[in-house]
């Protein structure tokens, strides 16, 4: 089964949990066992799976990847002005894999799933593919 989630960013950069949204879909796919492959559609935004117990670890992620990758640079070559954005999505990844047991995601006690948002605000869209044993 192949889904849609839309999420609409508000900020430049921003972390959203979307583990509720992945679970949903999972429990409409009426999974027991299998896999789930969550997949970003854009090159400025990624997905990690992090702790979401702290709200202060997207802060200190989201500034360590701005030390990381300044959003100006004076050697950037690219046109729209967003390399960070890319930088940092590359860094994150694309997609994320994780298992479904007992009809629910192996996710650990902290763990929650990230839309990582790097060149907002934006409409983004993320494809969730559903894979049973």
């Amino acid at each position: 089964m192949l889904e849609k989630i839309h999420v609409e960013t508000k900020q430049r950069d921003e972390m959203v949990d979307i583990t509720n949204d992945v679970n949903k879909i999972v429990h409409k796919a009426g999974m027991k066992t299998g896999v789930v492959t969550v997949q970003s559609m854009h090159t400025t935004a990624g997905l990690t799976v992090n702790e979401n117990a702290d709200p202060d670890v997207k802060t200190d992620m989201i500034r360590r990847f701005d030390e990381i990758y300044p959003w100006t640079h004076s050697k950037d070559l690219h046109g729209e002005g967003n390399t960070a954005a890319h930088m940092k999505t590359s860094t994150v990844g694309p997609s994320q894999t994780i298992i479904v047991e007992n009809g629910k995601l192996l996710l650990g006690t902290w763990q929650g799933i990230y839309f990582c948002e790097f060149d907002g605000p934006r409409r983004r869209t993320i494809y969730v593919k559903t894979i049973s044993d």
